[in-house]
């Protein structure tokens, strides 16, 4: 059985001293007993105050980008070593605003992601389609490329370390959100084709969430999929009430 993974990605948002009083506030609120992985992922200058404050939570804490070089005249990147020092466990790499903003390609995910597994951090990896391409129906093909592009060189063995967020990219920021069926019709692409390349043994234990506006609203139907296995979460994640909601969608 597939554990639920329910991420944050604060994206530019929350200073240190917001980070600790939203990780007191939200693990105040978690039951004993939590049932799926929950993961914060926050701003460089957050990492460490937040690592601190989520010691004995139920809370992991997550970057939001890694360069793939363990260090260099690269101004302004982190490497994975240095998230290691300062407290994260996870990263998200390929974000659908990392390719669209800041010149993310296929070929530097695969590079990032490889960077952060020989590390020893878990990842995050996001891919999904623009409007044109759900439009045009290519769906299905873009995000089955994504995926044998952005896993290229990853053993088995480092796959056990990685997440696959789905991301129709339409849907981020805008409100809107696949339906439930097309999310898991999605996922279910990507499953399929981590199969081809890993075996189904694999695809069956790779945790794929949904990443395009999942909220306390949506987040139980969505999660009802077979092939959804979490969500990253944008901004529900900032409201620790409306995050909360979404855990317990995955706890029941």
């Amino acid at each position: 059985m597939r554990k639920y993974v329910i991420a944050g990605n604060w994206k530019m948002n929350m200073t240190p001293s917001a980070a600790k009083k939203f990780i007191s506030d939200l693990a105040a609120t978690l039951p004993a007993q939590n049932k799926c992985d929950i993961v914060l992922c926050v701003p460089f200058v957050d990492i460490a105050p937040a690592a601190e404050a989520a010691k004995g939570t139920p809370i992991h804490i997550g970057a939001q980008n890694v360069h793939f070089e363990k260090s260099g005249a690269f101004t302004g990147e982190i490497s994975a070593d240095m998230l290691l020092e300062a407290g994260a466990e996870y990263v998200i790499v390929g974000h659908s605003e990392r390719r669209q903003y800041f010149g993310e390609t296929d070929e530097t995910v695969n590079k990032r992601t490889r960077a952060a597994l020989a590390a020893g951090l878990r990842v995050i990896l996001c891919l999904g389609e623009v409007k044109e391409q759900r439009l045009a129906g290519i769906t299905d093909e873009v995000v089955a490329m994504q995926t044998k592009l952005d896993l290229a060189g990853i053993t088995a063995e480092e796959l056990k370390r990685v997440i696959i967020a789905y991301e129709p990219v339409w849907a981020i920021g805008t409100g809107l959100t696949a339906t439930p069926e097309q999310a898991d019709e999605t996922c279910g692409t990507i499953r399929r084709t981590v199969a081809s390349l890993y075996g189904q043994a694999a695809a069956d234990a790779l945790i794929i969430q949904y990443g395009g506006s999942m909220n306390d609203a949506n987040a139980a139907e969505l999660l009802s999929k077979e092939n959804v296995d979490g969500g990253l979460i944008g901004g529900a994640s900032l409201k620790t009430d409306k995050f909360k909601a979404i855990i317990d969608a995955a706890n029941k």
